[in-house]
């Protein structure tokens, strides 16, 4: 790359709780790596849920409720996710009791800690 040229800006919109998103990153983070892209990312937030109970909802519920999914659906999904997470270097730990949260609070700790990078 010369030095005249501009990184390669990417914006991600995602939410924190995104099995996917954490996949698709890595799988981004890997492909610039290996072909040395110079690059800037800039994370925008998203909510899943933002009308999520604070106390939260157990997944596979949301999941059933939120898609229409049957537990077998959810079971085949979580293996594809956790098999795919595992090719990128990331272990999901899902189980009965897993739960989803509301993410606005978190949104707004990484809003703020933005300017002093201290989530970096």
């Amino acid at each position: 790359m010369s030095t005249s040229e501009k990184p390669l800006r990417i914006d991600i919109v995602s939410d924190v709780v995104c099995p996917w998103c954490v996949i698709g990153y890595r799988q981004l983070a890997a492909a610039l790596e290996q072909t040395n892209t110079a690059h800037t990312i800039h994370w925008h937030p998203f909510e899943l849920n933002p009308n999520m109970p604070s106390e939260g909802q157990n997944l596979r519920e949301h999941i059933i409720e939120k898609y229409g999914s049957t537990k077998e659906e959810s079971d085949a999904s979580r293996v594809r996710m956790t098999e795919a997470g595992q090719e990128v270097g990331f272990e999901f730990n899902f189980n009965d009791d897993t739960r989803m949260h509301n993410t606005f609070n978190l949104h707004q700790l990484l809003h703020f800690c933005r300017p002093a990078r201290i989530y970096a």
